[in-house]
């Protein structure tokens, strides 16, 4: 396996347009356009979704570029060292580098300010976001592949990755230890593919138990599905900072929470409640 492209789209003079972007943009709009059409069945205004976009995009873009450099990078040098001495390199995004989980944290700061100022149904602009989330980031993994970022340990797995020596990250960049032939762990493919089950499983959901659910219902399921996922992916990743002595890292410690939490909750609405108990009927004794 190996990108089909150069990682450059179209070159005109000074402007540069990237796959990386692309791609990116694809998945956003993807997101977006789900999460309308969602919201419109709901009765709710489709605009909104198309008019917050800026709001969340932008801080979204900030924070998931911030958690990825200071939090997910790996210590050292070729990691977090590498943007503390250019810290220039921080704002080049287009050389790869975002991390969802940052995303989430300053996306929705932004979403609910944007949703107290308009005075939204929260509840059902979430689940259009739940339900249109995967499907963009199914899209916008592709990234990571024409960028060669995001792969694991070597493989001998036929669907293993090829990349290229300047791409690799230590101690993978050794070709005498690991050749032009070896193979590495396609972990963006991986993601994409869950993604892309969790998007089908969803909307299967929204359509399928539709009048069982209650709102807020989808962006729970969202919550459960992605982080369980991205939980056993971070067990490959090799780009990570881990908590010392362990296999595990702040994104463990975070999918766990949210999985549980969203759990948790999903269980908590649906409980059955028990019938409310009739008082007793006086007797004719009673009454008298």
């Amino acid at each position: 396996m190996y990108p089909p492209v150069d990682p450059i789209m179209v070159q005109l003079g000074p402007l540069t347009v990237r796959w990386y972007g692309v791609l990116m943009m694809l998945g956003v709009l993807a997101a977006t356009y789900v999460a309308a059409r969602y919201v419109a069945s709901k009765g709710e205004n489709a605009e909104h979704v198309w008019d917050m976009l800026l709001w969340v995009l932008i801080p979204g873009l900030i924070g998931a570029r911030l958690y990825y450099v200071f939090v997910q990078s790996p210590r050292g040098p070729d990691g977090v060292g590498r943007y503390v001495a250019d810290p220039g390199a921080i704002l080049r995004i287009w050389e790869g580098g975002l991390h969802i989980y940052g995303g989430f944290l300053f996306g929705a700061v932004a979403l609910l300010l944007y949703a107290r100022f308009r005075a939204l149904n929260l509840p059902v602009f979430l689940d259009a976001i739940g339900l249109g989330l995967p499907l963009g980031q199914a899209i916008a993994r592709q990234a990571n592949f024409i960028n060669q970022e995001l792969y694991g340990p070597p493989t001998t797995l036929p669907w293993g990755l090829r990349i290229d020596a300047q791409h690799r990250i230590p101690p993978y960049n050794d070709l005498a230890t690991y050749p032009d032939s070896t193979r590495f762990h396609p972990l963006f493919l991986y993601e994409s593919l869950w993604n892309a089950i969790g998007f089908g499983l969803i909307f299967w959901i929204s359509r399928r138990f539709a009048s069982q659910l209650k709102p807020g219902d989808l962006a729970l399921i969202y919550l459960i599905w992605y982080p369980l996922g991205r939980f056993f992916i971070e067990f490959l990743r090799t780009d990570s900072w881990f908590f010392p002595g362990t296999p595990f890292n702040v994104v463990h410690v975070v999918s766990a929470i949210a999985v549980a939490a969203a759990t948790g909750l999903l269980i908590a609405r649906h409980r059955a409640r028990p019938a409310p108990t009739a008082a007793p009927q006086p007797t004719t004794e009673q009454s008298a």
